[in-house]
């Protein structure tokens, strides 16, 4: 098992390596290197002056250099303008030559600096993922037990009116896009009296106050789409343990229906349900993004939404980082438990 994690973990790193170079490389592309210089500097810029506005910054340096300088192993881009300015990869506002470190890359925890919110990105990153975290482990909460329930009963009786409910059920949950399910939750329960007795807050004050009334809404359209794809593939799977030959063996025994689930079938079945559990962290955390711009939620998605917009490379950058970190992660956890819980696979 110790090698099988080493191994994995050094795919992991590989392919962290090789995703943030793709994502660096398109976010250094000219065109938005020029939307950057237009941003910060004056729309009405010359391309003369916007060349070399990014030339002083460093900006039109080789991408493996400028790669390197963001990861920490290469010394940062530094220059005094002819104004006498100081400005450089590892400068801040107010920075003087001598403050400022040689390296400042990932690897010395220096994510950058935010033009749009002027401050560190790791700030910035840190304060908004804490935000969807607690977004999504109440997602969670409401969505794995419930997504599991449902895929059980179906899958216990297949073909039975139950079955055919949920599974309509479910169906109609997962076809129905967040965006969709947002905006008719917010058309019912904020104008009409029951949502105005019960929703009367916002998703913006569950930032520093959540309550039911300002955060059950943004829940429960992640949780509804989420749940749909788990119980479905709860119910195939527990119909193919239903079928199995030592299910059938333990009927003609006269081993009751309730044990025959609780003690034969439920944790086979539970072995593909748990893979596509671990999946959803991933569309969790960047699938967010329609509901928190649309509740106002001032998350991980709504960070994302706001770098893309206004052309942040830096947080950005951190953003893909994060993202491409929790999707190798939660790959990882996925494959060592699934070795857990099926007994027949075996490491050498």
């Amino acid at each position: 098992m110790g090698l099988f994690i080493l191994r994995r973990f050094g795919v992991m790193l590989l392919t962290a390596l090789c995703l943030t170079f793709v994502v660096f490389f398109l976010t250094n592309l000219y065109p938005n290197l020029e939307k950057l210089a237009k941003t910060q500097g004056n729309q009405r810029m010359s391309d003369e002056q916007v060349e070399a506005w990014l030339g002083n910054r460093g900006y039109l340096q080789p991408t493996l250099v400028k790669y390197g300088q963001w990861l920490g192993v290469v010394p940062g881009f530094t220059k005094t303008l002819d104004d006498g300015t100081f400005v450089g990869t590892c400068t801040r506002p107010g920075s003087t030559e001598e403050n400022t470190p040689r390296y400042c890359g990932v690897l010395q925890g220096n994510w950058g600096y935010s033009t749009v919110f002027k401050d560190e990105v790791g700030t910035i990153v840190g304060k908004r993922l804490g935000n969807t975290g607690y977004l999504m482990f109440w997602v969670l909460v409401l969505m794995v037990p419930s997504a599991l329930i449902v895929g059980v009963l179906a899958g216990m009786r297949e073909g039975s009116a139950l079955d055919r409910s949920l599974s309509t059920f479910s169906i109609i949950t997962t076809a129905t896009p967040e965006y969709v399910s947002g905006v008719i939750f917010i058309a019912i329960f904020t104008s009409s009296t029951v949502g105005l007795k019960w929703f009367k807050g916002t998703a913006t004050q569950a930032m520093d106050n959540p309550t039911f009334e300002n955060f059950f809404l943004p829940v429960l359209t992640i949780a509804l789409y989420g749940m749909g794809y788990i119980a479905r593939m709860t119910r195939a799977s527990m119909t193919e343990v239903m079928t199995a030959q030592y299910i059938r063996t333990a009927r003609l025994k006269g081993v009751s229906f309730p044990n025959i689930v609780m003690k034969h079938a439920l944790r086979n079945a539970l072995i593909a349900p748990f893979t596509v559990i671990m999946l959803q962290f991933p569309w969790l955390l960047n699938g967010v993004v329609i509901v928190e711009t649309l509740f106002n939620y001032k998350g991980f998605g709504w960070a994302l939404v706001q770098a893309a917009g206004n052309n942040d490379i830096q947080l950005l950058l951190a953003i893909s980082v994060v993202s491409v970190f929790v999707v190798l992660v939660t790959q990882l956890i996925s494959d060592i438990g699934y070795v857990y819980l099926n007994p027949r696979i075996r490491i050498s």
